[in-house]
């Protein structure tokens, strides 16, 4: 099984961090995993544009791709003004409308106000279900308080619930594959 994430910022470290926590905590669930952190100031995705994906650079084809061919995804945003980061949903605007389709599609988020955590289900939630995504009971907001300054998450609740996501996504993998098969 591939479980990639996905960080949906361009500036600091916070919900890369969080993001690679789950997928750490994941493989350390099933040490077969193979895991891959897509950390969005990395790559150059352009702007959406209207055009065919081969009309767009290789970053972005390759970000894409690796999107697509993942068996499941983590996908982490900052909200910035009560929403998702901008390049997040410049990323979602490429992507198929049936990208997602039979792929357990997580959230985290990471925020300065602790009210933030709702728009991993009023915002993020409808746009993985919209690309057909399977998305957890379960999902992540790390306030920036429950970093240290290594950007380390110090909060026991937020790691117990890193925790029950990364096993959730294993088995709701597994449940869709038997399915499946």
């Amino acid at each position: 099984m591939k479980l990639t994430g996905i960080s949906g910022s361009v500036v600091g470290e916070k919900t890369s961090q969080a993001v690679h926590d789950v997928l750490m905590t994941a493989k350390r669930l099933d040490p077969s995993l193979e895991i891959e952190l897509i950390d969005l100031k990395e790559y150059d995705v352009e702007m959406v544009r209207g055009f065919p994906l081969a009309g767009y650079n290789q970053d972005t084809w390759d970000v894409v791709n690796k999107i697509t061919t993942a068996d499941a995804l983590v996908i982490g945003s900052p909200i910035y003004q009560a929403s998702i980061s901008g390049v997040l949903k410049n990323l979602f605007d490429h992507l198929p409308v049936d990208a997602f389709k039979a792929k357990v599609t997580a959230m985290v988020t990471t925020g300065g106000v602790e009210k933030h955590f709702l728009v991993s289900e009023y915002q993020l939630k409808p746009i993985l279900s919209y690309l057909k995504g399977m998305v957890p009971t379960y999902s992540v907001f790390v306030h920036n308080d429950d970093f240290n300054d290594d950007n380390e998450i110090t909060n026991p609740i937020v790691n117990e619930r890193i925790s029950k996501l990364s096993e959730e996504i294993l088995q709701l993998h597994n449940a869709l594959q038997h399915k499946k098969g």
